[in-house]
């Protein structure tokens, strides 16, 4: 008879999973050993299991596929907490192994007890324990289907000494269901979906993550309404691509005439977006269109709410809307986005070789012309976001992940892991904040160890920039956002990796160019200017008197002269009229 963690093994060999990312320990022995002997599913040891939860996270966020983490009790869970609240957070169907005390032990304050049953409620949809062999292999599957078929992460708690345990039964054959189906919208919101579109002469359209696999039917749209087309950070590598209509992103990391494009329609449609920021949305004349009930109307009053996916509900609305001839606000949306672009870009290319310390802006742009047309770009929270959400090129077949919705720190280099095991063909770029890279340094082991051909790009400011931006935003004087540099290559290079250190613009692309066609890992340190802050598109006035606030703050201390460094880095940001 089988164990129950041989038997939890077969299940996941059943559902296609191909590696488990964790580290081993105590309670998880036995289902490591069962991944051992089994064969088939490779154990991938990294550094802390949180980089094992980031890694998953990728992994499934790439392929679509289930993808599987764990974590030893006690401490081993708690790790995971953190990639597990990105992954479900993110939709990437993650299961977790959270292995627990022996049974007997429970309840009696024993060595490395927590609760992971309670633990994990938050950032899991499903989470049950396992606590008799009976339970095989039932329990397993519900949990592999609920992360598929919800899109987000389970959580099975297994207690060491069960896994050791003997299972009467086999676990047999079965199917799980793994391409879902789509969902029209009911015939009464597209008759209404499609008199509103009509009846505005003004249209603009907002996409996000849910227009994947529906990029002709939105250009349909647009064309058909002569709609400026924007779109939210996690709908960019679907949305921007051969997109006419396209005028940029909104939020705080937004750029171009998105935001003027949204406020001046007469109506705006969300399709397949759960655009947290209301304070960037008309919060008025819109109509939402999304295949989760749960997300219709939580970010602004609706006109209208359409339940179904974006593809299907286009295609249904679009032989009953009408072709609209008036192109004056398609065009002059276009033009201010056109103009908004001309501004960056002349920024960070004229006199680039006097630039010192480099410009962030010029490197992530040398990054989106040298790498590959079909890389998987993973990006660190912070000021990377930014430089990632408006200078790398989607075209259909780069991928952009990041942990957008949780806000980690230290995802880039994880994600990265993940993404490289799942995509070994595939260049797989980290854009990786030093504030970031630092928090999981040791990720660059696993890096080397496994020999992945990753390529880490560190925006090296010796600050935590986004940080900084919140508190001068606020009125406050940065503080604690700086610290003294570290010189991260020669770090990699005492790892085993490859690595340089630039310092100058014009080291930028012979540095790149060598990383991305250099065979195995290797690590580019980029010294940047630390004055360089993300300037929104829309600057409101109490942003500008936070700002003079804290100003006034820096300099009655004495620190008029970083002031002035920070004015001339960001001059040539100021969005103009």
């Amino acid at each position: 008879m089988a164990t129950v963690a041989e038997q939890f093994v077969e299940v996941l060999r059943q559902a296609g999973v191909e590696r488990i990312y964790g580290v081993v320990g105590d309670s998880l022995n036995p289902v490591v050993d069962a991944v051992r002997r089994a064969g088939g599913v490779e154990w991938v040891q990294v550094r802390n299991e949180e980089a094992g939860a980031f890694a998953a996270s990728a992994e499934a966020q790439l392929t679509g596929r289930l993808a599987v983490c764990a974590g030893s009790c006690g401490p081993g869970n708690t790790h995971l907490v953190q990639g597990l609240y990105d992954a479900d957070r993110s939709g990437a169907p993650v299961l977790a192994l959270a292995s627990h005390i022996p049974g007997p032990q429970i309840g009696t304050g024993y060595f490395q007890e927590t609760h992971p049953e309670r633990l994990f409620v938050d950032c899991a949809g499903f989470c049950e324990t396992i606590g008799t062999p009976g339970q095989l292999p039932r329990v397993p599957r519900v949990a592999v289907q609920h992360a598929i078929g919800r899109g987000g992460v389970s959580v099975l708690v297994l207690p060491g000494d069960v896994a050791q345990l003997r299972v009467a039964g086999t676990v047999g054959p079965h199917d799980f269901l793994t391409a879902r189906g789509t969902l029209r919208p009911p015939a009464d919101q597209v008759a209404q979906l499609a008199t509103a579109l009509n009846d505005a002469e003004k249209v603009m359209l907002f996409c996000g993550a849910g227009v994947r696999d529906a990029h002709e039917e939105v250009m349909s749209l647009a064309a058909r309404t002569l709609a400026p087309v924007g779109h939210a950070l996690r709908g960019k590598e679907w949305i921007q691509y051969d997109n006419p209509y396209d005028v940029g992103m909104s939020g705080l990391l937004g750029y171009g005439a998105c935001h003027e494009a949204m406020h001046e329609a007469e109506l705006v449609v969300l399709a397949g977006t759960d655009f947290p920021y209301d304070d960037f949305l008309p919060g008025a004349r819109t109509v939402q269109i999304d295949r989760d009930p749960t997300r219709l109307g939580r970010r602004t009053p609706l006109e209208l709410a359409v339940h179904g996916d974006v593809g299907e509900t286009l295609r249904a609305v679009l032989p009953k809307v009408a072709q609209k001839t008036d192109r004056r606000y398609l065009d002059r949306m276009l033009e201010r986005h056109l103009r908004a672009l001309d501004h960056v870009v002349d920024a960070y290319t004229r006199d680039i070789e006097h630039h010192v310390p480099i410009h962030p802006e010029y490197v992530a742009s040398l990054v989106d012309e040298l790498a590959d047309d079909d890389a998987v770009f993973t990006v660190d929270t912070g000021m990377c976001n930014v430089w990632a959400a408006r200078y790398l090129t989607p075209n259909g077949r780069r991928r952009v992940i990041g942990s957008f919705r949780h806000g980690s720190m230290a995802n880039a280099l994880p994600h990265a892991i993940g993404a490289q095991f799942a995509a070994p063909g595939r260049q797989v770029v980290s854009l990786s904040g030093d504030g970031g890279l630092g928090m999981l340094l040791g990720e660059l082991l696993t890096v080397r160890m496994y020999d992945l051909p990753v390529k880490i790009v560190v925006f090296n400011n010796s600050s935590l920039g986004m940080v900084k931006l919140e508190m001068l935003v606020d009125g406050m004087p940065d503080f604690g956002t700086d610290y003294p540099p570290v010189d991260y290559a020669a770090i990699a290079a005492a790892a085993g990796i490859e690595s340089e250190t630039v310092r100058t613009p014009s080291e930028v692309r012979k540095a790149l160019g060598t990383a991305f066609t250099m065979p195995g890992p290797y690590l580019v340190n980029v010294v940047t200017d630390p004055n360089v802050l993300s300037i929104p598109p829309r600057i409101t006035g109490g942003q500008v008197r936070g700002f003079a606030r804290a100003a006034g703050k820096v300099v009655l201390s004495g620190g008029v002269g970083r002031m002035i460094d920070m004015a001339r880095a960001n001059l040539r940001n100021i969005p103009r009229p």
